[in-house]
């Protein structure tokens, strides 16, 4: 139940965090400024916009880092059984089974082949 949680969570987060993302203008120019679209942009803005999707993208990345390392422990275990013991317990049980030897042969020479 709470793994179902964290994955809901994780998306629920994942999601806003890839609006918050793409509404951002980007700071570097980006390919709009390769393509000349960099002397359009006006200058300036509103930097209280700016100043929050810059926190709320900080703190949603560590809420998405901070969930999903919290659902590794929320994650179903699958029981399982000591398979090692079951190995041993083969290994020692097993009989050895003769095999036939087979004869060594001598090497073929060249001269027996013509």
């Amino acid at each position: 139940m709470t793994y179902t949680l964290f994955l809901v969570l994780i998306m629920i987060v994942a999601f806003l965090l890839i609006l918050i993302i793409m509404v951002q203008n980007p700071k570097g120019g980006g390919l709009s400024s390769s393509f000349g679209g960099g002397g359009t942009q006006s200058l300036g803005g509103v930097q209280n916009t700016t100043n929050f999707l810059d926190k709320s993208t900080w703190t949603l990345s560590i809420v998405l880092l901070a969930l999903i390392l919290l659902s590794n422990f929320a994650a179903p275990r699958i029981n399982t059984v000591d398979t090692s013991s079951e190995i041993e317990n083969t290994i020692e049980n097993r009989e050895v089974q003769d095999v036939e030897s087979f004869p060594a042969t001598e090497p073929v020479s060249q001269d027996s082949v013509q």
